[in-house]
Order: C-alpha cells, then sequence, then structure tokens
C-alpha cells in the first residue's frame, strides 16, 4: 500500500470558498498549459530587452503547489517517452529548506525538485487530468555536498530522466517510476528514484475512509515542540517533533498551518512531512545529550518507502534505530501499531 497523496487540489480565486474544504479539479475541466520546449537560460546577468527566451516557473498546478514561490521547475524538454530533461532553480535562502550551516543548500529541497518533476510530466506529458490523486511508494535520493554548496546567485539545476516503469490501464497512466540524475553546471550534484501510483477522484474516495472529506477531520492538538536547534532548525514553527520520555522516540506535530508542508489542504500527512520528520529526529538522535549543538548534519543519502497511508487525525510516533554505521540511522513512523513509513537516513557532520 502507499502512504502519501500528491494532491492536486487547484485553488482559484473564489471568495466564498471555505479553506477547510479542498478545490480540487474535476478530470474534465480545462485544458493543460501548452508545453514549453524554450532552452534554458544560464546567464545570470539581466538581458537586453528583446522577445526572450525568459525564465520563469512551470505553472503550478502541473506540480501540484497552491504558491507560485513553491515552484521549483522551470522548464522541460521530451527526448523520447522515456527520457526527458526539465530544468530547476533553488533560491539562496528558502523560506522552509533553509541553507545547512548556512553554507550548503538544504539536500531535501532535491526530493522536492525531484517529486515535483514527477507530477510535472505525468500531468503535461502521460496526460493524468488535474484532480487525480498521486500515491507516493518509494523516493530515495544520493546528493553531492561538493556541488551542494550555497553561491552568490541561485543554483541552476538540469534534471535528467529516465522512466523505466510506465504502467497503463488502457490509455491512461496508472503508475510510474522514474530514474533522476542532477547536474549543476553540468557537475553530478545527485541522484534519485522515486515510483508512486495514480488514481482517479472516484476511486480515491472509494478507498478513503468517508470522514477524511469533512470539515472536522484534522490533527490532534500541536504538542510541545523539541528545540529548534537540536533538530537543525532555527524557529519552532518549523519543528515537527515533539519529545516523549523514552529516548529517540518522538511524536509529529501535524502543522496544517503551516504555508510550506501544508502548501493546500490535505486529507492525510504529506510524505515530505513524514520525510522532514525523519530529517529532524536523526538531527536529534545525533545531538542527544547536546542542547546547544554547533556541529550540523548534512543528509547525503536516504532510502525511504512509504507502505500504509498516514492519517491525518491519528497520533504519529517517530522511532530512530542505529546501524553499524554511526552517521546511518533507520527511522520508522507508526500508528496504531502499524508501519506506515520507513527510512534509511545517512548524514555527513559540518561545521559553520
Amino acid at each position: 500500500m502507499t502512504a502519501s497523496t500528491f494532491d492536486t487540489a487547484r485553488p482559484q480565486a473564489q471568495p466564498d470558498r471555505t479553506p477547510a474544504q479542498p478545490d480540487r479539479v474535476p478530470a474534465q475541466a480545462g485544458r493543460l498549459p501548452a508545453r514549453r520546449h524554450t532552452p534554458p537560460a544560464w546567464d545570470h546577468t539581466p538581458p537586453a530587452c528583446g522577445p526572450g527566451p525568459w525564465t520563469s516557473t512551470v505553472p503550478r498546478e502541473l506540480v501540484h503547489r497552491a504558491a507560485v514561490a513553491e515552484v521549483l521547475l522551470t522548464d522541460w524538454q521530451r527526448h523520447s517517452e522515456t527520457h526527458y530533461t526539465i530544468t530547476a532553480q533553488w533560491p539562496r535562502g528558502h523560506n522552509f529548506y533553509t541553507p545547512i550551516a548556512g553554507t550548503h543548500h538544504d539536500p531535501l529541497i532535491a526530493a522536492e525538485t525531484i517529486r515535483q518533476a514527477g507530477a510535472l510530466l505525468a500531468h503535461a506529458e502521460f496526460d493524468v487530468p488535474l484532480g487525480h490523486h498521486f500515491l507516493l511508494e518509494e523516493l530515495t535520493l544520493t546528493t553531492n555536498p561538493g556541488q551542494m554548496h550555497v553561491g552568490h546567485a541561485p543554483a541552476d539545476l538540469t534534471l535528467h530522466i529516465t522512466c523505466t516503469d510506465i504502467t497503463r490501464r488502457g490509455r491512461r497512466l496508472t503508475a510510474l517510476r522514474y530514474h533522476t540524475t542532477l547536474t549543476r553546471e553540468g557537475r553530478p550534484a545527485g541522484h534519485g528514484r522515486i515510483s508512486f501510483t495514480v488514481v482517479t477522484p472516484a476511486v480515491y474516495h472509494r478507498i478513503r475512509p468517508a470522514h477524511v472529506f469533512t470539515p472536522t477531520h484534522q490533527p490532534p492538538p500541536l504538542t510541545t515542540p523539541l528545540t529548534p536547534q537540536t533538530v537543525g532548525r532555527h524557529h519552532p514553527h518549523d519543528v515537527v517533533l515533539s519529545p516523549t520520555p523514552h529516548p529517540h522516540h518522538y511524536t509529529l506535530r501535524t502543522n496544517t498551518h503551516h504555508p510550506h508542508l501544508f502548501d493546500h489542504p490535505q486529507d492525510h500527512i504529506p510524505g515530505m512531512l513524514l520525510l522532514e520528520a525523519a530529517r529532524q529526529a536523526a538531527t536529534a538522535t545525533h545531538n542527544h545529550n547536546n542542547p546547544h549543538p554547533t556541529t550540523h548534519h548534512l543528509p547525503t543519502n536516504h532510502t525511504t518507502h512509504y507502505t500504509h497511508y498516514a492519517e491525518l487525525d491519528h497520533p504519529t510516533h517517530i522511532h530512530t534505530h542505529p546501524t553499524t554505521n554511526p552517521h546511518t540511522l533507520h527511522i520508522t513512523a507508526h500508528q496504531n501499531n502499524h508501519t506506515i513509513f520507513h527510512t534509511t537516513l545517512t548524514t555527513q557532520p559540518t561545521t559553520q
């Protein structure tokens, strides 16, 4: 089973819309934006006035984000049904994926970039209608710390994507697995793999409990967060874990008002929130007994699987487990004594 849905809510400027009810676009509504195949612009020098090409983001609806500021992809090009090139840009200072130690891009922004790439291709190249639901199954990522440094300008990335498993029912895409190699100015920056399934709105409503679509469907009340510095954060608002009496065991804080983790309404816990919880749990475990750490932990590799739906209204418990490598932890998430998520995460210590 899968555990996290890439929601395809498409917020629109409707003053009478209630926040508790996601605004979904029916499969037959509208057409997808025209495909763009303009070449990427690598020159940071402001161009002279003229016809372009100009750099902009892809439509936010195609990457399942409500805020334009959260869109990381700038263009894409099809080479064949299985090979694509996508360009992306990382800001020097993201509002959530803040630089680690002030010197390195947060590697989880690479995971979000690869996630957005899959949604873009599914809609723009495989003709998945807006309104369908994406169920995340696997997400792996390895990054090259030498290419994660924050420079004097935003980081321009190229994603080289190969679709290895394309599953259809008739002409409709039902599942996709793809491998991504990231390069930064031609140099390898990382590689990753994602797999997900796609279901129609009718199927999704049939397999989900009816109460998750009601306005009263809410997470448990927020509990006291861990100290931000112990989990590599600067502000309590970005801390997604609370302490428990047991070492290396934490409770998930599901804050549906967080502008990045809940960019739009969800009926479940997003997969990227669980990945952030794993990273914070690993950092807290490495910083155990050190309330004022001076060493930062740069994630370099993770292999993640989502095994069940992560229900919004159930308590979620995060556990870290040691391995033979002191820099690698196995991290699990549990609801009602069932494992809903597990990842093996390796970090590299770094100082300011």
